[in-house]
């Protein structure tokens, strides 16, 4: 998904995911099972996460970078014997591999008595990514092992400066690359009104000649996709442009979300 918008979020079944960027640590996260569930890898995705997946313990040893790996993710609720004999393979070494994400359905809370040498933390299953990648983000950086990307954040929205992704309430957006440019810009602005002349020459260039009705084409089009829910974010201000967010001054002289 790196330097390109979420749609290539479609494709999640692949053996190694996530950007090349300086924002985390360069060696990959163990991922299991291969292919890894599909919102476990848009998560790490969205997150710029490196990260490669293996099917079983032999793997993991065999394909360890030079470095060795910045930590595991283990999803154990289809093949619990599987997800537990690499957790033991990981942990019963010399070096033991932290930090370990354990990813369990709640019937399996009875097989985690006395194996709490084998993770750092668990998540119950199915998860919400939002929940999801808040528990990464708390025992990655917990431990150190990477620093958050460079991220513009507003309400349920999240964009990935460094990955050209965004997401709502944890779920990926599909945007065209000036979709993700003009609300980025906006986003990283809330609260400020912006003409459209200044919407053209800031998002555009300033040597773009397209008219004006080309912001009103994009902001219907991210309205729709941010949906129902979530498309007042935008809003019209009635004979001067677009506004992103609330203004911090609580005086609203928009019109509503469809004008």
């Amino acid at each position: 998904m790196a330097g390109r918008p979420t749609g290539a979020w479609a494709d999640t079944t692949g053996q190694t995911g996530g950007a090349e960027n300086p924002a985390h640590t360069m060696d990959p996260l163990l991922v299991y099972p291969d292919p890894p569930p599909p919102e476990l890898a848009q998560c790490l995705d969205l997150d710029g996460w490196a990260w490669k997946s293996v099917a079983d313990p032999d793997a993991a040893m065999s394909e360890e970078p030079d470095e060795g790996w910045s930590g595991a993710i283990v999803v154990a609720d289809t093949d619990p014997e599987g997800a537990f004999a690499l957790c033991r393979r990981l942990r019963k070494v010399e070096m033991p591999l932290t930090p370990l994400l354990l990813l369990v359905g709640g019937g399996q809370l009875a097989d985690l008595e006395l194996r709490d040498d084998l993770f750092d933390d668990f998540c119950l299953t199915p998860v919400r990514p939002a929940e999801l990648q808040a528990r990464i983000e708390h025992l990655f950086y917990r431990t150190g092992r990477g620093t958050r990307p460079e991220l513009v954040e507003y309400g349920p929205l999240a964009l990935n400066l460094e990955t050209y992704q965004a997401a709502v309430d944890g779920e990926p957006l599909d945007l065209t690359y000036m979709e993700y440019e003009l609300l980025k810009f906006l986003a990283a602005h809330p609260g400020k009104v912006f003409t459209r002349e200044t919407l053209l020459s800031r998002v555009w260039g300033y040597d773009y000649y397209g008219g004006a009705r080309t912001v009103d084409v994009h902001i219907r089009r991210l309205r729709a996709k941010l949906g129902e829910e979530h498309a007042g974010l935008i809003h019209t201000v009635r004979s001067v442009g677009y506004r992103f967010g609330q203004s911090r001054w609580g005086v609203q002289a928009s019109g509503p979300p469809g004008n």
